[in-house]
């Protein structure tokens, strides 16, 4: 007696391993389902982790994972090393390109669609910049970010000329959250790990610049803990540019308008963007492709559920959406890693209501808070209502985020150079490499 065929399995594409992508892509890979990942990188970026890479705390390797180790012995995933270049809604189907060969791929039936795009830097306009202010969203950013301040001190050390080593030694960093001001104290405590090793430059000399054009630092904070982050940045050296806006970047000097409209162009051989951010391309793709506009910062508006309206089998998340409230209101989440890792995992659970036969629920954010470091030793919390600053902040922030980074080896060896470096100061990954440029140069 013949048995009956079984049926197919379900098809997942998920687009983008970066946080949202990859928790979507782990839950997903326990259920029967057949898991497609597609990504323009091999590996998992633990991107709050970038801005130490740029400033040698730590190596590129130690906040990366390789996507196929992550899935290795799941033989119900695969990993396509790709890029998304169409999605064929009515057809079911994602068009691709091989981004080794820049050659198109078969294209890429799905059952269910997730589409984790993230989000890039915002130039606002003048994409020119980047070619000058180089960003922190990805690996290539961060060690063009770490060439340009190491080869800055380097080039202090070597010249004579008073006005030109000052240029070498002011630091711009455009945008006062979380990551600026964490890469504006990294630069400070660079300059206090180089000045044993310096001779003719003073590191110290450095003029450390955080360009803000709202009323203060850390806006998303608590006021109070906004006012100690920035005496914490005086203390280290970092001149805090409030109400500012850039107006221009150039080779070698960043423009600005101060608060009562005079213009200012400053001299400075290293400048780090970052500013707002704008929703991945993918986005807008989406919208138009189901026949709607994108909302505020490029984001797609996506139903309580994070499914794209009109085709519930694809879902979109992290960055790049924002989420239909009951109202008919939109609401944007903060860009932060837990609320695209939560909607990650929320999304494969709507694969496995579905699955089952069950509606899907609608999407809630926990909040669990805000944490941001400042230097060694001195960082700042807002953790369920709870406020932190200073060193138990800090500690607060070293488990979070261990807690947080893919791979137990990774968790092992960032640990103990985070050691090293706060007993002894050091950067072992102070490394200058030719790493390549942001588009233009």
């Amino acid at each position: 007696m013949s048995q009956p065929p079984q049926a197919a399995p379900h098809r997942v594409v998920v687009v983008g391993g970066g946080f949202g992508g990859l928790q979507a892509a782990l839950k997903l890979a326990a259920m029967p389902v057949e898991l497609t990942l597609v990504d323009r990188r091999n590996f998992h970026l633990f991107q709050p982790l970038a801005y130490q890479v740029a400033t040698g705390a730590l190596a590129a390797a130690e906040i990366c994972f390789p996507l196929r180790r992550a899935f290795r012995g799941r033989g119900n995933v695969r990993v396509l090393l790709a890029e998304v270049v169409d999605v064929e809604l009515d057809a079911r189907r994602v068009r691709l390109r091989n981004v080794v060969s820049e050659t198109a791929l078969d294209p890429l039936p799905y059952d269910t669609l997730i589409v984790a795009g993230g989000a890039q830097y915002d130039y606002f306009g003048h994409d020119d910049w980047q070619r000058h202010a180089a960003e922190l969203k990805s690996l290539e950013g961060a060690l063009t970010v770490r060439r340009r301040i190491l080869g800055a001190f380097e080039a202090a050390e070597l010249e004579r000329d008073p006005a030109r080593q000052a240029a070498y030694l002011t630091f711009a960093v455009v945008g006062a959250g979380p990551t600026g001001v964490e890469m504006a104290g990294q630069i400070a405590e660079i300059a206090r790990s180089l000045r044993p090793d310096m001779r003719a430059a003073d590191p110290l000399r450095s003029r450390i610049l955080l360009i803000e054009m709202g009323d203060r630092v850390l806006a998303t904070f608590p006021p109070r803990l906004s006012a100690k982050a920035q005496r914490s940045l005086e203390r280290l050296g970092v001149t805090s540019r409030l109400g500012e806006s850039v107006i221009d970047v150039d080779a070698g000097s960043i423009s600005v308008r101060r608060p009562d409209g005079a213009t200012e162009r400053i001299e400075s051989e290293t400048v780090v963007w970052a500013a707002g951010v704008v929703a991945s391309p993918l986005a807008r793709l989406l919208a138009e492709r189901a026949g709607f506009g994108v909302e505020r910062a490029g984001r797609l508006a996506v139903e309580a559920d994070l499914s794209l309206p009109g085709h519930p089998e694809v879902l979109a998340l992290g960055d790049m959406v924002s989420l239909r409230q009951p109202d008919g209101s939109v609401r944007a989440l903060p860009g932060l890693a837990p609320v695209a890792m939560q909607q990650g995992r929320h999304a494969a659970r709507v694969v496995a209501d579905r699955l089952d036969g069950r509606p899907p629920r609608p999407f809630h954010y926990l909040d669990k808070g805000n944490l941001a470091t400042i230097g060694r030793a001195r960082a700042v919390a807002d953790v369920k209502g709870v406020q932190l600053s200073g060193f138990l902040a800090w500690a607060t922030w070293l488990i979070v985020h261990l807690w947080y980074l893919i791979g137990f080896e990774n968790r092992l060896v960032v640990l103990v150079r985070w050691s090293f470096s706060f007993f002894g100061r050091g950067r072992g990954a102070r490394l200058i490499t030719q790493a390549p440029e942001p588009p233009g140069d």
